[in-house]
């Protein structure tokens, strides 16, 4: 809308004086674009730079994992025999939409979590010959709304008032045995909460020294879940 919210309201007398000049229509039709497209990123641009300045003024942020997620034992989980192959696809979300970069620093270590569950006899990627599979995504989801506002109070207070930004992860587990096999579906949720400033510790979480220590912790966690459940099911064979 905003190309043509620039142009002005035609003139009656234009269609006596002849076509318009071909050079002063695409400036009326790009410039005002242009012009707003600038400003939109000079100002997120300062938006980000002033957060950034925020955060360095107000110290590390430390990272919890909560702790309503506990991970579940494999000794734990039913067992059922005898055990099949099985094709795994992860994938890791931001918000319903795929991140291909999550996704592969995460792929290995959720097929080696789902090989040394016992549950199958081989993990691969590709198909297998009784078409098993288990597909696993992972999606963060924000719970804390408007993360740079809290961050732009605590900066404006050096510190002295702490917020603190969660987010979500909701795990979803879908098996089955067969291509006309009803599929069975599970799913888990987690969060990692980061504080900064003054704000005080999460209750009922674990301190991570990093954010891989808390995505390695908080994923392994959720898996473990959906797969424990997946066991329960009594049509999982």
């Amino acid at each position: 809308m905003a190309a043509f919210d620039t142009m002005p309201p035609s003139d009656p007398e234009s269609s006596r004086k002849g076509p318009p000049d071909r050079k002063s229509t695409h400036c009326r039709l790009t410039g005002g674009f242009t012009l707003n497209a600038s400003m939109a990123w000079a100002k997120l641009a300062r938006r980000c730079a002033l957060l950034f300045t925020l955060l360095a003024m107000t110290g590390c942020s430390s990272m919890y994992v909560d702790g309503t997620t506990q991970e579940i034992a494999a000794s734990k989980y039913r067992r059922v025999e005898p055990v099949h192959p099985v094709q795994l696809l992860f994938e890791f979300q931001t918000r319903g939409v795929p991140n291909s970069r999550a996704t592969a620093l995460l792929k290995a270590r959720v097929i080696e979590q789902v090989k040394t569950s016992g549950l199958f006899s081989d993990v691969i990627e590709e198909p297998v010959p009784d078409g098993a599979l288990l597909g696993i995504t992972l999606n963060n989801v924000p719970l804390t709304d408007d993360a740079f506002t809290k961050a732009f109070v605590t900066g404006l207070t050096f510190g002295l008032a702490g917020s603190q930004v969660s987010d979500g992860y909701v795990c979803t587990a879908t098996y089955s045995t067969g291509l006309n096999a009803q599929p069975i579906v599970k799913n888990a949720r987690h969060a990692i909460h980061t504080t900064v400033g003054a704000s005080a510790a999460p209750g009922n979480a674990v301190k991570a020294a990093n954010v891989d220590e808390a995505v390695t912790l908080m994923t392994r966690q959720i898996i473990s879940n959906v797969l424990h459940d997946l066991t329960l099911d009594g049509n999982f064979k």
